[in-house]
């Protein structure tokens, strides 16, 4: 199905059968607020539940209709990745080179086509017309029995997402964009002044900037939008190793900060990056690791959390789908979280009394 057609069809789509949990309280009804409060940032006094790639373990990654079900379900944040094609369009993707596991070729865009096959290239060295001849729907994500699989899924571009979220008119959903440059080995991504300016291009054409934030492990990249957008907020991811600390010089990943004229912290040196906003961390060590198992540990601990929040910083760790170690991760104070399961997260938040992100069903024709 083209996204064109998928896009007209959700107006005729029923309201997904997802209740709302048994304990949910009072303030489970949304009022109006403005989709990036004081600093800001979203949703002040809310948690933040934001669906990793639309929440892939609900659904194929990255597709419209896993955005659309967790709109439905009720999310405060869309999470998305994007890369830049050789032909400078913005698709929504996690992975710089064409997984097998996600994505298999059916044919050459045109006869004959010396790229062929598409699958195992990089984004950078496609063009749209090549990447959109993928199946990226064509089996379960191993690892992820309970997620809808899309059959002959094809990889969507950012404004089709940005048009998904005002056709639900789902003005109190914020979009986290990640620009997702690799500044390790920047030959395998687009260029990140072309990166960031194609997004940048895109979000503004959309005509729902507010509601968008912009993440990436590249602080350069940050740095880059701020400079085209000094009023959109910054979101600074790591995994920690990023920060190579103890390491000689600078990492290629912090945009020209070193770490160690910091003593290592996470939230003194980002705090250094202008228009920031938040923090997103890995959410523990091992990184698929939970609470109780041997020698696990949460990255975020209270001192960390302090620190940003006396910076004006949130704190939302990725990606955690374990409901005992986002509980954790609650008690610790953290701001929100990144989840494959928003509505195990979803379900938590009820079972605590915390206040639900709203709910949104599909409307009529977006004009």
């Amino acid at each position: 199905m083209s996204v064109r057609h998928f896009l007209a069809s959700l107006a005729l789509v029923p309201a997904l059968a997802l209740p709302t949990a048994a304990h949910a309280t009072p303030h489970t009804t949304s009022h109006a607020t403005p989709a990036h409060g004081p600093g800001g940032l979203p949703h002040p006094a809310r948690f933040d539940l934001q669906a990793h790639r639309g929440g892939l373990g609900m659904t194929t990654e990255s597709t419209l209709e896993g955005f659309a079900k967790a709109l439905r379900l009720g999310v405060s944040t869309l999470e998305l990745d994007t890369q830049v094609t050789k032909d400078r369009r913005v698709v929504v993707t996690h992975d710089r080179q064409v997984s097998a596991q996600k994505c298999r070729d059916t044919g050459p865009v045109v006869p004959g086509d010396p790229q062929y096959p598409y699958v195992g290239k990089f984004i950078k060295d496609l063009t749209l017309a090549q990447i959109r001849t993928m199946d990226c729907g064509y089996q379960q994500l191993p690892g992820h029995p309970e997620q809808e699989r899309i059959a002959g899924a094809r990889m969507v571009e950012l404004r089709d997402v940005l048009d998904l979220v005002k056709r639900y008119r789902a003005r109190q959903v914020t979009l986290n964009v990640e620009t997702k440059v690799e500044a390790g080995a920047p030959e395998q991504t687009a260029p990140r002044e072309l990166f960031v300016r194609r997004v940048f291009e895109e979000i503004r054409a959309s005509g729902i900037e507010d509601q968008v934030t912009i993440q990436s492990f590249d602080w350069g990249a940050l740095k880059t939008m701020h400079r085209l957008a000094p009023d959109w907020p910054l979101v600074a991811l790591t995994n920690y190793d990023f920060l190579q600390v103890g390491k000689p010089g600078a990492s290629p990943w912090l945009g020209g900060i070193d770490a160690d004229d910091y003593g290592g912290d996470f939230v003194r040196a980002a705090a250094t990056v202008p228009g920031l906003r938040a923090l997103s961390p890995n959410y523990g060590f091992p990184q698929n690791g939970k609470i109780g198992d041997p020698g696990f540990r949460l990255y975020p601990d209270r001192t960390m959390i302090a620190d940003a929040h006396a910076r004006g910083l949130k704190v939302i760790p990725w990606t955690c789908d374990d409901p005992a170690t986002v509980a954790a991760l609650m008690d610790l104070g953290v701001d929100g979280v990144i989840t494959d399961y928003p509505d195990r997260v979803r379900a938590l938040m009820a079972d605590r009394g915390m206040r639900l992100p709203k709910q949104y069903h599909p409307r009529g024709r977006h004009r």
